[in-house]
C-alpha cells in the first residue's frame, strides 16, 4: 500500500481531483467518494478561492456625481418633507397628476412618515394605551449614550463587589 503517498498528495479543494469525484458519485462508489472527501484538506487557511474577488466599483457617491444625479430621495420625514408633501398635495388639486410627478422628481419627499408624539411607539400601539400608562412613558430622548470606557470599567468593578457582598452574606 501506497500510505506515504497518499499522505504526501496535498489535495486542497476538490478541483484537484478532476473528474474522478463525478465518476464516483454516477458509478454509486460510495467508499471511493468517501475516501476522495477524506484525503481533502480540513484547514480553511489552505483553500484557494475559486471564483476571483469581483474588482472593486465604484461607489453610489461617485456614480451619482458622474451621471449628474440628484441625491437619492430621503427614507425617512425630515421637516421641509411635511412642507413638500402639502406643496404636492395642493399641486394635484390645482394642476392634477402630471404636475405631481413633476413636482416628486424635483423635490422628492420621504417614503416613510413616522408618527410624531407617540414617544417611540407606533400609532396603534401609543394609542391602545390608558392615559394613566401614557403619563408614565418616559419622554423619547435622542441624544446618543454618554458612556466612556473608564465609566464602563468603574461600574463592572462595583458590580462585581456588590455581588461579592451579597454571596458572603
Amino acid at each position: 500500500m501506497q500510505v506515504h503517498t497518499l499522505d504526501k498528495a496535498l489535495l486542497v479543494h476538490e478541483g484537484q481531483l478532476g473528474s474522478h469525484l463525478n465518476h464516483a458519485v454516477e458509478g454509486g462508489r460510495r467508499a471511493d467518494f468517501a475516501l476522495m472527501l477524506a484525503m481533502l484538506s480540513p484547514d480553511q487557511l489552505e483553500t484557494v478561492p475559486v471564483d476571483a474577488a469581483p474588482a472593486p466599483g465604484k461607489t453610489e457617491a461617485e456614480l451619482r456625481a458622474y451621471f449628474e444625479l440628484r441625491p437619492p430621495p430621503p427614507l425617512t420625514a425630515s421637516e421641509h418633507c411635511y412642507e413638500n408633501s402639502a406643496a404636492q398635495a395642493a399641486t394635484f388639486h390645482q394642476g392634477g397628476l402630471s404636475d405631481v410627478r413633476l413636482l416628486q422628481g424635483l423635490q422628492p419627499i420621504a417614503l416613510d412618515f413616522p408618527p410624531q408624539g407617540t414617544k417611540g411607539f407606533p400609532e396603534e400601539v401609543y394609542h391602545n394605551l390608558s392615559g394613566h400608562e401614557r403619563r408614565t412613558l418616559p419622554p423619547k430622548e435622542e441624544a446618543g449614550i454618554q458612556a466612556s470606557p473608564q465609566d464602563l470599567y468603574i461600574s463592572l468593578i462595583q458590580a462585581k463587589r456588590y455581588a461579592e457582598m451579597q454571596r458572603i452574606a
